[in-house]
């Protein structure tokens, strides 16, 4: 009964750290290959933009890591990323709206 309540237990650990999220700022290498959608290679240009400093937000993330876009930030986020605590918001993310040029008087 106690090796399985063990085994119980140990599972549960297992699951809850597999969901535990990974700051890009703190997490090593270990941590962000532990996440579903980076391997190797990807935590490898995570570490090496990271040398430059700390990423400020998602946006600043999304500009020096190559090869993550709004799409890859939306499904890492999902996956436990956060950047300085916070996930990604697609609208935080966008770029303002350019405004429409002003239209043209008749003469």
């Amino acid at each position: 009964m106690f090796k399985k309540a063990l085994a119980a237990l140990a599972f549960t650990a297992m699951s809850l750290t597999a969901f535990a999220a990974v700051d890009v700022n703190k997490g090593s290498a270990a941590d962000l290959d532990g996440l579903p959608g980076i391997g190797p290679s990807l935590s490898k240009r995570i570490l090496d933009a990271r040398q430059q400093g700390e990423f400020k937000d998602w946006a600043d993330f999304m500009a020096r890591v190559k090869g993550v876009k709004e799409k890859a930030a939306a499904k890492l986020s999902a996956a436990g990323l956060t950047v300085n605590g916070k996930p990604f918001e697609a609208a935080a993310a966008e770029a303002p709206a350019k405004k429409a040029p002003a239209a043209k008087k008749a003469p």
